[in-house]
């Protein structure tokens, strides 16, 4: 009989991940970044939530045998401006692909970054896609 087996909330290991990592960094585009996995409710260019990077799972392909998922991650990164939405993106995008833990086991990238303008609100705004492959976890 093949053992029960499922897979751990990667969006959620995803935002825990740049949580962490961002912590502390000493890059001016990311002083007092905020991590979570919704949109943000008041996202305007005066409101102290910017920078703000948002984690959502897009894709979830389980493989047939179950011994591992390729997840795609799409981040998204409101900031004051492009030119720190940018770079806050790529920041993210390397510490998420350098990362290997319990549930994230590798990192590859998938599309961008790529720079955008929130159509809401007109804050500038970055987004890439990551392929992370998920460990499975024993149910």
């Amino acid at each position: 009989m093949k053992a029960l087996t499922g897979f751990g909330d990667v969006q959620a290991a995803g935002a825990a991940v740049l949580r962490e990592a961002l912590a502390g960094r000493p890059e001016p585009h990311a002083a007092g970044v905020r991590v979570g996995t919704q949109v943000p409710g008041d996202r305007t260019p005066e409101t102290p939530q910017l920078p703000y990077v948002m984690v959502r799972l897009d894709a979830n392909l389980p493989h047939s045998s179950m011994a591992n998922a390729r997840c795609t991650l799409r981040v998204t990164v409101w900031h004051t401006a492009a030119d720190p939405a940018w770079d806050l993106a790529v920041l993210c995008q390397g510490l998420l692909i350098v990362h290997s833990g319990d549930v994230i086991r590798g990192v590859r990238p998938g599309t961008g970054p790529l720079p955008a303008r929130d159509t809401a609100t007109g804050i500038d705004l970055s987004t890439f896609t990551v392929l992370a492959n998920v460990r499975p976890v024993l149910l």
